[in-house]
């Protein structure tokens, strides 16, 4: 396991039996990143990824 995925398996444990809609998703994100500007780039880089995750990859 990659030291990065602690806070990852710690999402799971936490709240791995929870729904939520992509829009709280969202929301959660814009916070994230209006907290830790430092950070826009990869959170950006994620939602644009989770946004595509069924886009064809011959492109």
């Amino acid at each position: 396991m990659y030291f990065t995925d602690r806070g990852i398996e710690e999402l799971a444990a936490r709240r791995g039996e929870d729904e939520v809609s992509f829009e709280w998703l969202a929301e959660q994100l814009r916070t994230f990143v209006d907290l830790n500007p430092e950070f826009e780039t990869p959170v950006e880089r994620l939602a644009t990824w989770l946004a595509r995750l069924d886009d064809d990859d011959d492109e």
